[in-house]
């Protein structure tokens, strides 16, 4: 078939990438000048299969209240007159329940352990090399009373054969040494030596280059002006070149939509209305001073939910959700604030490793921000929309590294008629019999990821 894909992120780019592998032939189309240059540029570089844990749950609704007057809470809720915001906080309240917090965590799970394993072959097939670290994640707490509860948050995931288990501050240092400095603040972790890091920017450009290699077709540069619909199903979508003004019709056996936040207004164009609200993250790069001194292990930093990830000679941190609208700016005073309290937070527990310095005093710290694709339960929406020819794959939250190959692998299968080995619920498709629900024991010897 001929399949038009709509965004080059890491989603976008792995549907093309196995579309490829079973011998479609792909357009694969974004308005940058390269792919992963929006919401997989920057994200905290975790593939982190065992903190596949959706945000709504019991306690989230007096927590995001509580964050709300609080410019550097994790969750920061910002009220604007968008009648979507509200249907879709309205939805996230429903998810609030430990029955729907276990349902949810069992979906994500499934997929995160599939798509660890499609990277993993992605990986082994290409040699591509984006600064992995294959050494786990660990979780650590500063606070008695969470971390009291972290034993029953790992037998949530032991229990779908996620390998995360409760340890010591003296185990902890022992995994990682670079904590040292910041030990006395330490109360106890958790630890999965299954997960890992890596720059998803440098690996979503280097597999988009692989995919031009086998034939696909790269419109970079190019808007969505239209989505043309008749008789039930896409006819054509229409794309205008940025550089030359040039407007060309795209027609195709199967278009799909991974555009991330971007997704929700382009399907209702067409009359889809689906669930996936922008959640803004920020994130920090830093170059590092003393390298010796830096971390090998990706970290989660309990008190502020944020990550911390080594990329070469870097440190990458990243965290926080900013549920208001599709506002990117950097240079106001609430994201200055979030922007600084990474920083700070990396000078606490690395003091003198990574240059934490602002750009007046010298230093040189990346500041990046991108709207992550939320849906209210975290799962994405994976599958066949009510338009004929329209498939989409969106609304990976913060989890669209640890779950983008495997994404990408799983709608390649449903275009192709196959049936995805996992027990998922793939959006306007019936749940399958035949899908096997044992996938999730691939966790035990292999795979968090904040986007």
């Amino acid at each position: 078939m001929q399949v038009t894909v709509l965004g080059a992120g890491i989603i976008g780019v792995s549907t093309a990438w196995h579309l490829l592998q079973r011998g479609h032939t792909v357009t694969l189309v974004d308005r940058q000048p390269d792919a992963a240059l929006e919401t997989s540029f920057g994200n905290a570089a975790q593939i982190s299969v065992s903190y596949c844990e959706p945000w709504a749950n019991r306690e989230a609704p007096l927590k995001a209240l509580k964050w709300m007057f609080s410019a550097t809470s994790p969750l920061l809720f910002r009220p604007q007159i968008d009648p979507a915001q509200w249907r879709w906080g309205l939805q996230f309240l429903g998810q609030c329940n430990d029955a729907a917090f276990e349902r949810n965590v069992a979906q994500l799970v499934a997929l995160g352990s599939y798509s660890h394993a499609a990277l993993k072959d992605v990986v082994a097939e290409t040699g591509i090399e984006y600064h992995r670290l294959e050494r786990g994640i660990a979780h650590y707490y500063t606070d008695q009373k969470s971390f009291d509860g972290a034993a029953g948050a790992a037998a949530v995931m032991q229990k779908f054969g996620v390998k995360r288990r409760v340890i010591s501050r003296t185990e902890l240092l022992k995994i990682e040494p670079a904590l040292h400095a910041f030990a006395d603040r330490i109360v106890g972790g958790t630890y999965t030596p299954s997960d890992e890091s890596g720059d998803a920017r440098v690996f979503t450009q280097q597999l988009a280059a692989l995919c031009a290699q086998r034939g696909a077709q790269l419109l970079y540069g190019h808007d969505v002006e239209a989505m043309d619909a008749s008789g039930g199903s896409v006819q054509q979508v229409r794309v205008r070149d940025r550089a030359s003004g040039t407007v060309r019709s795209l027609k195709a056996d199967a278009y799909v939509v991974a555009c991330g936040s971007y997704t929700t207004p382009l399907l209702k164009s067409v009359g889809v209305q689906v669930p996936i609200y922008p959640g803004k993250g920020y994130s920090a790069t830093l170059p590092l001073l003393r390298p010796d001194k830096a971390p090998q292990v990706s970290m989660i930093d309990d008190q502020l939910k944020i990550a911390m990830s080594r990329l070469g000679n870097q440190l990458r941190v990243a965290g926080t959700i900013e549920l208001g609208g599709y506002d990117l700016s950097l240079d106001t005073p609430l994201a200055k604030k979030r922007c600084e309290m990474l920083v700070k937070r990396i000078e606490e527990v690395f003091p003198g490793v990574a240059d934490t310095r602002t750009p007046e005093q010298g230093g040189d710290p990346q500041f990046w921000t991108g709207l992550r694709p939320a849906t209210p339960t975290n799962i994405p929406l994976m599958g066949r929309t009510k338009v004929g020819k329209l498939w989409v794959n969106a609304g990976h939250g913060t989890l669209g590294w640890t779950h983008g190959a495997g994404s990408g692998k799983a709608l390649a299968e449903l275009i192709s008629g196959e049936q995805p080995a996992m027990p998922f619920e793939f959006y306007g498709m019936k749940p399958s019999a035949k899908a096997p629900v044992a996938r999730t024991a691939r966790l035990q010897t292999p795979p968090p990821s904040q986007a």
